[in-house]
């Protein structure tokens, strides 16, 4: 049904503009009150989004962090745990902070404080590079990155479900897609620039200024976030922490729909394992040319900007069938690239080539990104939501640890071995996607 809200404004015009049909105020799963307050609660989590994703890449754990660590002389095994931590930490202790979430009937000021906690850790980060060196160096910000990942957990639980709260069915695809794309142009920019500034020669003040003015960016999502119309909601689920997340568990074998969602997202998990293998693959036949890498960073912008708001708006319609296609796509994009290298042709490819490759597996993780987010929030219900979020999020977390065995294998079997296993992987989940159930 079709609830208009209390009065037109020049936002809720805006707003049906963006959402881009006639129906734009159809409100179908949740309170009359949330419907009314959908226009500008769109356009927060937009804005608010966008900031957090923009914050993601400047302080980026695999570029930023990397080289800042390298600059700080820190032993390089330190730059080894940056992503796991930085994934790892931020999922598995969802399980046990969904319950706490749960037992507020107001859970926007979880999200505003997530935001808080990742810029006070990357502010400090920041520090770090202005006054540490070496292992102390690295000790410090792996401290750090621990905090802003828990922090970042937070973020996740309550962002899901304070979405499902307050932007109805058939809008959250769209104001996901939109801020990821609005997001990856801010990427495109700080890749453009990595690739013309000449970073060889630049101080540890550069880092710096990034981590800063990434801790400004969250702080400033946060703030943005805070006013957000949030109506009160269900308190159910919200015990002991520890004692709900066992029970928790239990959907994944008890709720087939959800089970069946979870070993889908973990077979797709390998479009986001097999990004540090491309850049590897493309390092060694360019030599190690510092343009490549900035024409990686450029191709990740441009893949989401361009994308995202697609996917969002196809995961509006059928977010199964953009698991699918995404799936398919990492899946033969992987079957090419690792018989190219096969057969000797990765030598001959240069750099543009390469961030083509780049480019498209980036579409492809993308799809995969807000498809899966899409389904999982139009799965759930207002009681179910922030557990299957938090359940989904803790066994992937565990299973992202173990995909650091690919870096071994890569190591024994080769680079490209480990990008065709990978692919199947994709294949396998897109699947297991044409298996679940439609929305």
């Amino acid at each position: 049904m079709s609830r208009e809200p209390a009065s037109d404004t020049p936002m809720t015009a805006l707003y049906e503009t963006i959402a881009g049909d006639e129906d734009a105020r159809v409100c179908s799963d949740i309170p009359e009150e949330a419907c009314n307050a959908q226009p500008i609660n769109f356009f927060v989590h937009l804005v608010s989004n966008t900031l957090s994703k923009v914050g993601d890449e400047l302080a980026s754990a695999r570029l930023v962090l990397a080289w800042m660590l390298g600059a700080l002389g820190a032993p390089a095994a330190f730059a080894g745990f940056l992503v796991p931590i930085r994934e790892s930490g931020s999922l598995i202790p969802q399980l046990f902070v969904a319950a706490a979430i749960r037992r507020q009937p107001v859970r926007k000021w979880f999200w505003v404080l997530g935001s808080v906690g990742q810029g006070l850790a990357v502010a400090l980060m920041a520090v770090v590079a202005l006054t540490l060196e070496g292992a102390a160096a690295g000790w410090a910000i792996l401290a750090l990155l621990i905090v802003f990942a828990l922090s970042r957990g937070v973020n996740s639980v309550a962002s899901k479900d304070v979405l499902g709260k307050t932007i109805a069915k058939r809008r959250r695809g769209t104001v996901m897609g939109y801020a990821a794309s609005a997001a990856g142009l801010a990427t495109l920019g700080l890749g453009l620039y990595l690739t013309l500034a000449n970073l060889e020669h630049a101080g540890v003040g550069l880092f710096a200024a990034l981590l800063a003015a990434a801790a400004g960016v969250w702080w400033l999502s946060a703030a943005v976030f805070a006013g957000l119309h949030e109506h009160p909601g269900a308190t159910e689920g919200g015990g002991n922490a520890v004692s709900e997340a066992i029970r928790s568990l239990g959907l994944l074998w008890r709720d087939r729909d959800f089970g069946h969602f979870v070993l889908t997202r973990a077979l797709l998990m390998s479009t986001a394992l097999a990004l540090p293998f491309y850049v590897l693959l493309a390092e060694a036949a360019t030599s190690g040319s510092f343009v490549t890498l900035g024409l990686l960073i450029l191709a990740t912008g441009l893949a989401s900007a361009v994308s995202a708001p697609i996917w969002g708006r196809a995961s509006d319609r059928s977010s199964r069938q953009v698991l699918i296609v995404s799936g398919l796509i990492a899946g033969l994009l992987g079957i090419v690239l690792a018989t190219a290298s096969w057969s000797g042709m990765a030598p001959a490819l240069d750099g543009w080539v390469f961030a083509v490759f780049f480019f498209v597996l980036g579409v492809s993780h993308a799809g995969v990104r807000l498809g899966r987010k899409t389904y999982l929030v139009d799965m759930a219900t207002q009681q179910t939501r922030a557990a299957f979020t938090a359940v989904s999020n803790t066994v992937i977390g565990v299973l992202l640890l173990v995909g650091g065995l690919f870096g071994l294998l890569a190591q024994l079997a080769g680079t490209e071995f480990a990008i065709l296993l990978l692919a199947l992987f994709s294949l396998a989940g897109a699947a297991s996607a044409w298996r679940m159930r439609e929305i």
